[in-house]
């Protein structure tokens, strides 16, 4: 029992080191939200970069589905911390942005090659009668894809555009080679000036979990009330 109590009292002793003393835990609560506003914003740009990017590599004319296939090719095939570095210490390092914005900007990049190939998988799995049936109504081929097409392959793609964003907001864990405090450089900032390891480790990994799998209800709520149409 006196061990147990010793115990107990050493991990308090640990938590009031690492998060109390001096307000460290303010450093975690400020790098949620800066993991939040740069996974949101790359989520956002992502998407619209993957949805161009799709377009291009299903287009007929050569240089489209050239540029589509490079750059497709170029992102997948390199690491993320490369690409965020060279997109903010080469490509931005004369542009006085906030930190955060470029860093959006690089994972948007990354997040669109993957979001491309989600996309075109999709549209393609709309029979093309669909597309057939849009053209003889009279509509033009952007109108077919965007009236009739894409609405029905949404609900193919969601589950895999929702793993996308989980996959994103993991890999923002990397911005702290731009100097970003995110939860996990919060966490670092914490370890280095308490020389614990556990404690700071361990609350990042909780963060991260918790903002996951709120993230993963919400998107399955949404994904529920996309699939009520199918519902007979």
């Amino acid at each position: 029992m006196i061990l147990e109590q010793s115990w107990f009292q050493e991990q308090w002793a640990t938590f009031e080191k690492c998060f109390l003393t001096e307000d460290r835990w303010k450093l975690l609560l400020s790098g949620i939200g800066v993991t939040i506003k740069v996974a949101l914003l790359a989520a956002a740009m992502g998407l619209i970069i993957g949805f161009l990017i799709a377009l291009c590599n299903l287009s007929k004319k050569k240089a489209l589905n050239i540029f589509g296939k490079v750059y497709t090719d170029i992102i997948r095939g390199t690491p993320s911390v490369t690409q965020l570095m060279l997109i903010y210490f080469v490509v931005f390092a004369t542009v006085n942005w906030p930190k955060w914005i470029i860093a959006a900007i690089a994972f948007s990049i990354n997040s669109g090659a993957y979001v491309s190939e989600i996309i075109r998988a999709g549209i393609l799995s709309i029979d093309k009668g669909q597309t057939e049936a849009g053209r003889s109504l009279g509509l033009s081929k952007t109108q077919t894809m965007m009236s009739i097409i894409v609405p029905q392959a949404v609900k193919n793609i969601f589950p895999a555009m929702c793993n996308e964003f989980i996959t994103l907001i993991k890999e923002t864990a990397i911005v702290g080679y731009v100097g970003l405090v995110d939860i996990q450089k919060a966490g670092d900032f914490i370890k280095s000036n308490t020389y614990e390891a556990f404690m700071p480790l361990l609350a990042t990994a909780i963060i991260y979990f918790l903002i996951i799998k709120v993230l993963t209800l919400l998107l399955g709520a949404v994904e529920s009330s996309l699939r009520e149409s199918d519902k007979r």
